[in-house]
């Protein structure tokens, strides 16, 4: 029996991991690390949201509510600009996006483009609410338009983008056809120009070219009539009567002497 228990007391152990080579993370540095690609992650998806938004509203790259104030519009901003800045964010697309949300912020921040924004989105609102047969008059927050299916929100939202959309394409008609106008005024100015300048050199040619006389005596002119030649031409053009009359008298002064 002492044999038997001085025989396995004498066999070696089976090692146990030591806490040093199994340390276990502490859970604040656990919650750190998750933290941290959670916010990773998030980054990411603010971006892609960012990008997906409806370019022409602002309120939906911003995803605030066409109620805010302005201040309430520069803290969203100062927010969503901080969370996805390109140096903190590994998202390819990351600088596109960043440039997304400062141009939203920017024709927020315009009073002239808001209003002109706001005027298409309330003209959407009297459309949906004309729909639900109820009074132009009715606040977003009335209890008549909550539980709707689709939302009212998402009803707001998808008429206030057809609206901007026919506004947009209106106003690149309109550019189109003020681009081409302008091309046709241009054209206009070009033909008048080559014109006078055309007239300008038929005018000095007409003046450095010799008086000819041409032979014609009636009883009513009974001297020579002139006119000058214009280079080939089989026709020449006659004198004005000043031009007429100088010659005349050039060439009748010495009968008078």
């Amino acid at each position: 029996m002492s044999n038997q228990a001085s025989s396995s007391s004498s066999k070696p152990q089976t090692p146990t991991p030591s806490d040093s080579t199994l340390a276990p993370i502490p859970d604040t540095e656990l919650e750190k690390l998750l933290s941290r690609e959670a916010s990773a992650f998030q980054r990411e998806v603010e971006v892609e949201r960012i990008l997906k938004a409806f370019k022409l509203n602002p309120y939906d790259i911003l995803d605030i509510d066409e109620s805010s104030t302005a201040e309430e519009i520069k803290r969203r901003y100062r927010q969503l600009s901080l969370f996805i800045h390109p140096d903190k964010t590994p998202h390819a697309r990351a600088p596109e996006a960043f440039d997304i949300l400062k141009k939203a912020e920017s024709e927020l921040s315009d009073k002239a483009k808001r209003e002109e924004l706001d005027a298409v989105i309330n003209q959407a609102r009297i459309m949906i609410l004309k729909a639900l047969t109820l009074p132009i008059s009715t606040p977003d927050s009335d209890p008549q338009l909550k539980g709707l299916e689709p939302p009212y929100k998402f009803r707001l939202r998808a008429q206030s983008k057809e609206l901007l959309i026919d506004e947009e394409v209106r106003r690149r008609k309109a550019i189109k056809m003020n681009l081409a106008n302008e091309g046709l005024e241009a054209r206009k100015k070009d033909e008048e120009v080559a014109q006078r300048k055309r007239k300008a050199e038929e005018d000095k040619q007409w003046e450095s070219t010799p008086i000819l006389p041409i032979p014609w005596l009636t009883d009513s002119y009974p001297f020579p009539f002139f006119c000058r030649t214009l280079g080939k031409r089989k026709n020449p053009r006659l004198l004005s009567l000043d031009e007429l009359e100088y010659v005349t008298i050039s060439i009748l002064s010495p009968f008078y002497v």
